[in-house]
């Protein structure tokens, strides 16, 4: 058994994103949703040593030298996610799980890119191998989702779509070609927030039926073409973020194609046609407009610590 492991924590991409409104009469405030999610190339590290016996876990959460934001890491350790997946698989097997953790991040907060879903996602992968845990994958699934609602989408799906509050996850085909350039502003969007406002003009149970039945027909289609992608909390996220509006226009006169929300915001993506062309656009758009721009494809294929 080895003593140490190191695993990609990737980002995700909303390549449509349906929400419902809440429903009074449940009781649960939670939105429901439809959305095709892929993992895409832009990742944090996490390595994971195991401990001798006895030890207290010591965790560390850093940026990565080739980060295109590093803002002070300054939330109490615990409530981090990956940390709180650590301390929550220790409770669930009734075992001390003795770890030094460390994160290098290139996921910026904020963003929704689901930095913070994938990291707990890839510690709960990484210490069920370092311990040989032998746990099912019911039972991460469970547990993610007690952390979550993103993060049992990164346990094993490289493409899904995701419904109810995040806890059906349908495996979709990887769509043919995917290429992105993706806008990384200094703007964070609150969760919370955003949907505050969304919840302004939340659709009826038809309209958000239909968009979900988009959402499905897009994942079954295979392919993505530079106008299809559409986000339910955009309005919302722009509301929120005037300058992000401003970026986003911006941006689509450049590159002379639709710009698309990803999650609840602010991060922004531009479907091309080929590689060369999200370089060309990122390179571009990173000169001439006040944000970084990364080109970016699907996660490799066969990348360490995936179920």
């Amino acid at each position: 058994m080895a003593d140490s492991v190191t695993v990609r924590a990737p980002a995700k991409v909303n390549l449509a994103l349906a929400v419902g409104r809440v429903d009074p009469a449940s009781g649960d405030a939670r939105h429901p949703i439809c959305s095709w999610m892929v993992r895409v190339s832009l990742f944090d590290d996490l390595t994971l040593t195991r401990l001798p016996g006895g030890s207290l876990s010591r965790y560390a959460i850093m940026w990565a030298e080739d980060a295109v934001h590093r803002p002070e890491i300054d939330w109490p350790i615990r409530k981090d996610l990956a940390v709180r997946a650590h301390l929550l698989l220790q409770e669930a097997t009734g075992r001390d799980l003795p770890v030094q953790m460390k994160i290098e991040k290139r996921i910026p907060l904020g963003a929704g890119l689901g930095g913070g879903s994938s990291d707990a996602a890839s510690m709960l992968l990484a210490c069920h191998a370092l311990f040989d845990l032998n746990l099912t994958l019911d039972r991460l699934h469970d547990l993610a989702g007690r952390i979550g609602s993103d993060v049992p989408f990164f346990l094993r799906h490289p493409s899904a779509v995701v419904e109810g509050f995040g806890e059906r996850i349908s495996s979709a085909a990887q769509p043919d070609d995917l290429h992105l350039a993706l806008c990384m502003p200094d703007l964070a969007c609150a969760t919370g927030e955003v949907y505050r406002l969304f919840d302004g003009y939340a659709p009826d149970r038809g309209v958000f039926e239909q968009a979900a039945q988009r959402v499905q027909a897009m994942a079954a289609a295979g392919r993505v073409r530079s106008d299809a992608p559409f986000n339910d909390l955009a309005r919302a996220a722009f509301e929120l973020q005037p300058d992000l509006a401003r970026l986003a226009a911006d941006l689509a006169d450049l590159s002379e194609r639709p710009v698309h929300v990803t999650g609840s915001g602010s991060s922004l993506f531009v479907v091309c046609e080929s590689a060369l062309e999200a370089e060309m656009l990122a390179q571009a758009a990173t000169d001439r407009l006040a944000a970084p721009v990364l080109p970016v494809g699907l996660e490799a294929a066969g990348q360490p610590g995936r179920l």
